[in-house]
C-alpha cells in the first residue's frame, strides 16, 4: 500500500515552486477590462491557462470552456469522479506584511492572496493527480479537475461550464474545511434602498467595500456641515472603539476615513466593518433627512447585529447554525440615495421567502425598500450517503481522527453539483484567513492535503481488487 504522505514530502519543493507562480497571477476580477475573449479580465484568465498547461504538460486531456472554466482528466471509466477548484482570487486590500502577489516563505508558511482561498487548495489536489497517475494506480473513473474563475464574484464560470460539459457523479470540491462538510448554507446579495432625500444634503457622498462577500475594511465619506467640535469628537469616537480614522477640513467640507478589518463574509464578526462605525459616528453629526436616514438605518440595523435580529431576518437550526449578515457595500450619493448591499447567509431550514416578507413588514415604518439581487439555496447531502462515507475513511486513515461532519456560511463549487461536498483543506484547529490580510497555507499542513487527496482519488475512483 503507498504511503501517499511521504509521497507527497517528496513533492513538496515542485508544489511550492508552482504555488508561487499560480499566487504571483494576480486573479482578481477585472471588469474595466473584460471582453469575450477574457471574460473576467487578463489576469483570471492568464491563471486558468497557466494551470491548464501543467496539465497538459503531464500528459493529460485538457479543455478550455470559452476562457471562464476548464478541466484537466485522467484515467478511463463512464462514471466521473469531480474535483472543484478556482484560480480567482478576492482583492488583495493594503496592510500586509508581505506582498500579496509573491508567495513568500516565512516560519513554515506560504503568504500571499488566494495561498488557502483557494489556489493552495486547488494545486493540492492537481499534485495529488499527477501522484497518481505517476504511481500507475488503475482507475475505472474519469478523473477531472475542473477549474473555474469566477467564484468569488457569482459563480458564472461553472454555470457556462456546465451547461456545456458532464455533471460529475460525484465530486468534492477543496475550498474549505476538513474534515467533511455536508452542509452549506444558503446566500443571497439583499439591496436596501433609501431615497428620501432634501435638496441640500449635508451627507456629500459614502463609501464602503466593494465585494458583498468580504468585511469592508475602508470606509469614507465627505459632509458638508458646520461643527465645530467634529475633529474632538471623532478623535473620541475612533479611539473608544479602537480605530484608526482621520479627518480633514476644508472650509464647511468635511473628509472622514475609518480603516477596519477585512475578513470573510460568512463571519462578520471576524472583522470590524469601516463602513458600519462610520455611520455609527455620523448618526449623531448629520441632521438633513436623506443623510440622517440613510447612516441611521446602517447603525440601528447591522451596529453590534450581524445576526439580522433588527431586520427580523434572524434564525438559526441545529444543522447549519446561525443565519449571518455582511454589509459589504455601502454607498450614499444625495443625487440618487444609500444603499447597503448585504450577503446573507442562512440555514439549511431557512424559509427565505417568510422571513424575506417579515423583513419588508419591518422597513414598512422607515420608508426604506428591500431587493433580492441574488440567492442560491442551501446544499445538503446526508451522512448515510456513500460519497460522505468513503471520505470519512480516507480523512480517518490519513489523519488518525474522527471524521466529523461541519457546516458552513461559505458557498463552494459543491453547492452546484448534483452530489457533491466540499472536502478540506483547512484543518481542525486552524486559524482561517481567507479573504484576510496576510493570507498564509501552512505548508505541513498543504503536504499533508495533498497525501488526503491522493487518497481520496484511489477510494473513489480505483479498481477494487
Amino acid at each position: 500500500m503507498i504511503n501517499w504522505l511521504d509521497e507527497a514530502k517528496k513533492k513538496q519543493p515542485e508544489l511550492l515552486k508552482e504555488l508561487q507562480q499560480l499566487i504571483q497571477i494576480p486573479s482578481v476580477l477585472d471588469e474595466e477590462h473584460t471582453s469575450s475573449s477574457q471574460p473576467f479580465g487578463p489576469e483570471p484568465l492568464k491563471a486558468l491557462e497557466w494551470i491548464l498547461k501543467k496539465g497538459q504538460d503531464a500528459g493529460m486531456i485538457v479543455k478550455n470552456v470559452d476562457n471562464m472554466a476548464g478541466h484537466i482528466e485522467m484515467g478511463e471509466g463512464d462514471e466521473l469522479l469531480g474535483i472543484l477548484g478556482h484560480v480567482d482570487v478576492v482583492p488583495a486590500g493594503k496592510g500586509w506584511t508581505y506582498p500579496p502577489f509573491e508567495g513568500h516563505i516565512e516560519n513554515n508558511r506560504l503568504y500571499g492572496r488566494g495561498t488557502i482561498d483557494d489556489k493552495g487548495p486547488t494545486m493540492a489536489a492537481w499534485m495529488a493527480m499527477k501522484m497518481v497517475k505517476e504511481a500507475g494506480i488503475p482507475l475505472n473513473k474519469r478523473v477531472r479537475l475542473i477549474i473555474g474563475t469566477d467564484e468569488e464574484s457569482g459563480f458564472r464560470c461553472v454555470k457556462r461550464y456546465f451547461e456545456k460539459e458532464e455533471m460529475p457523479h460525484i465530486a468534492f470540491a477543496p475550498d474549505a474545511d476538513f474534515p467533511i462538510i455536508n452542509a452549506e448554507k444558503g446566500i443571497a446579495t439583499l439591496r436596501f434602498t433609501t431615497t428620501k432625500l432634501e435638496q441640500e444634503e449635508q451627507l456629500q457622498s459614502f463609501q464602503s467595500g466593494t465585494r458583498t462577500n468580504m468585511v469592508p475594511d475602508l470606509a469614507t465619506a465627505v459632509i458638508h456641515i458646520n461643527h465645530a467640535s467634529i475633529e474632538k469628537e471623532f478623535e473620541q469616537f475612533t479611539k473608544q472603539h479602537k480605530l484608526q480614522g482621520s479627518i480633514k477640513i476644508n472650509e464647511n467640507e468635511i473628509f472622514l476615513t475609518i480603516k477596519g478589518k477585512s475578513a470573510h463574509a460568512m463571519e462578520p464578526n471576524d472583522g470590524v466593518n469601516a463602513g458600519i462605525y462610520l455611520a455609527e459616528f455620523l448618526k449623531d453629526i448629520v441632521t438633513t433627512s436623506g443623510s440622517k436616514a440613510y447612516v441611521e438605518f446602517v447603525s440601528s440595523s447591522f451596529f453590534n447585529d450581524s445576526r439580522g435580529q433588527v431586520l427580523a431576518l434572524n434564525y438559526h437550526d441545529e444543522i447549519s447554525g446561525e443565519t449571518t449578515l455582511n454589509a459589504g457595500i455601502l454607498t450614499f450619493d444625495p443625487k440618487i440615495g444609500g444603499t447597503i448591499d448585504v450577503s446573507i447567509r442562512y440555514s439549511v431550514s431557512y424559509n427565505f421567502d417568510k422571513y424575506l416578507t417579515k423583513c419588508q413588514t419591518a422597513l414598512r415604518k422607515n420608508i426604506i425598500s428591500v431587493d433580492v439581487i441574488s440567492n442560491s439555496s442551501p446544499h445538503y447531502i446526508e451522512e448515510s450517503d456513500e460519497l460522505i462515507q468513503s471520505l470519512s475513511r480516507v480523512y480517518e486513515r490519513q489523519t488518525g481522527e474522527k471524521a466529523t461532519l461541519l457546516s458552513i456560511g461559505g458557498g463552494t463549487y459543491a453547492r452546484v453539483l448534483k452530489k457533491g461536498v466540499a472536502f478540506g483543506m483547512l484543518f481542525p484547529g486552524e486559524k482561517d484567513v481567507a479573504h484576510q490580510v496576510d493570507e498564509f497555507v501552512d505548508i505541513q499542513n498543504l503536504t499533508k492535503a495533498v497525501a488526503i487527496y491522493a487518497d481520496a482519488i484511489c477510494e473513489l475512483a480505483s479498481k477494487k481488487s
